[in-house]
């Protein structure tokens, strides 16, 4: 029985996320999602707030997933839950560089698990959550990236971000 996990931050979830989730889903007996604490930068959206959002979108898209959230080394991740594979998107060119290096370090960490890439597809609109964050902070429209079950939550919760940032 293949399992892949899809690693990420999903901070906050996308609906290029679920493009690749799903795509995932299609290829895998089991597909893991695991919500990963970065420690090189601060998440906008707390660990737990992210899983609860990963869970409604991934339901409201009828995924049938298991959501697990990490904090540490993602090898130590892939280890527990006997992945043979982990996927991961790729939005062009800018994204290169980085997965290489991914796919390289995990090579060395994980030699009996392959990385798999997909590019997102054309109906997935091709913007990073940094972007998200951003355009949503200061108050956007970002309806078009952000699954519509949890948009409002988003929305929220980065207009919440924006206001305590501005001291107010």
């Amino acid at each position: 029985m293949p399992t892949c996990i899809v690693p990420g931050s999903f901070d906050p979830v996308t609906i290029g996320h679920i493009d690749i989730i799903t795509r995932a889903a299609h290829l895998f007996d089991r597909v893991i999602v695991g919500v990963l604490q970065n420690r090189r930068k601060a998440s906008c959206f707390p660990l737990d707030m992210r899983v609860t959002l990963l869970h409604r979108a991934c339901e409201a898209y009828k995924l049938d997933v298991t959501i697990m959230s990490h904090d540490g080394l993602l090898a130590d991740l892939v280890n527990r839950t006997d992945a043979t594979a982990m996927v991961r998107g790729l939005r062009g060119v800018a994204d290169y560089d980085y997965e290489m290096q991914f796919a390289s370090l995990h090579q060395l960490l994980l030699p009996h698990v392959e990385t798999v890439y997909m590019m997102q597809s054309i109906n997935a609109v091709n913007i990073s959550s940094g972007f998200v964050r951003e355009v949503g902070r200061l108050g956007g429209d970002i309806s078009a990236w952000v699954p519509p079950c949890i948009w409002d939550d988003v929305k929220k919760h980065l207009a919440g971000e924006a206001l305590a940032e501005s001291g107010l």
